[in-house]
C-alpha cells in the first residue's frame, strides 16, 4: 500500500491517522507540492484533481480524502469505525460532509491564506471557522466523541484542520469542548502527530 502526500496536508494526515491506527503498513510517497509534483502527468494519471493524498492498495487507487477513510474504514477495520447499519453509518458520513464543507470552507481556507499566501476573504474563512466551530463546541458539550460514543472516521475527518485553526489567526480559547476532544484524539493508540498539531 502506498500513501502519495505532503506533511503539512491536514487532508493527508487524516489518512496517515486511519492507517496508524489500523496498524497498517504502508510506505509514504512526499508529494513536493511546492515544487509542482502533484500537477506532473504521472500524479495526474492517479488523481486527475491534483491533490493529495491518493491511496494505492493494489489495484485500487483513490482519492480524497473523506473517501479513502471509508476505504480504509470499511475493508480494514471492521465495525469499529465505520458503522454498517444505516442510521450508524449516515451518522458518521454526516461528518464527512461537514469536513469537506464547513471545514474546507472555514479552517482550511484561513490556514491556507496564511500558509502559503494564497489570496482569500480571509474575514468570511474566519467568521466560517468560528460557525463550525460553534456547531461541533455545542456538540461535543453532549458527548466525548462526535458520534456512536466512541471515535470513528468522523473524529479523523474533522480534526485535523480543526486542530490546526490557529494557523488561520483563529483562536480556540471560547471552545472548552473541542479543545477537550482535540486532547482525546491525541491519546488514541496509533495517534501520529503532524507539524501544528
Amino acid at each position: 500500500m502506498k500513501l502519495y502526500s505532503h506533511p503539512l496536508s491536514g487532508n493527508s494526515h487524516k489518512v496517515r491517522l486511519m492507517l496508524s491506527m489500523l496498524r497498517i503498513e504502508h510506505e509514504e510517497i512526499v508529494v513536493d507540492l511546492l515544487k509542482g509534483e502533484h500537477k506532473t502527468p504521472s500524479f495526474l494519471a492517479m488523481n486527475p484533481l491534483g491533490q493529495v493524498p491518493v491511496l494505492v492498495d493494489g489495484d485500487e487507487t483513490l482519492r480524497d480524502s473523506q473517501a479513502i477513510l471509508v476505504y480504509l474504514a470499511r475493508k480494514y477495520g471492521g465495525e469499529a469505525w465505520l458503522p454498517s447499519d444505516p442510521a450508524g453509518m449516515a451518522r458518521v458520513v454526516q461528518w464527512l460532509s461537514f469536513a469537506a464543507n464547513e471545514v474546507h470552507h472555514g479552517p482550511f481556507l484561513a490556514r491556507l491564506h496564511f500558509l502559503l499566501g494564497i489570496q482569500l476573504d480571509l474575514g468570511l474563512a474566519q467568521d466560517r471557522s468560528r460557525a463550525a466551530l460553534d456547531i461541533l463546541d455545542a456538540h461535543l458539550a453532549r458527548r466525548a466523541w462526535l458520534e456512536l460514543d466512541r471515535p470513528t472516521i468522523a473524529d479523523l475527518a474533522v480534526f485535523p484542520y480543526v486542530g490546526l485553526v490557529r494557523e488561520g489567526k483563529v483562536m480556540l480559547d471560547d471552545y472548552r469542548n473541542v479543545v477537550a476532544w482535540i486532547e482525546r484524539i491525541h491519546t488514541l493508540p496509533g495517534y501520529v502527530a503532524m507539524p501544528g498539531l
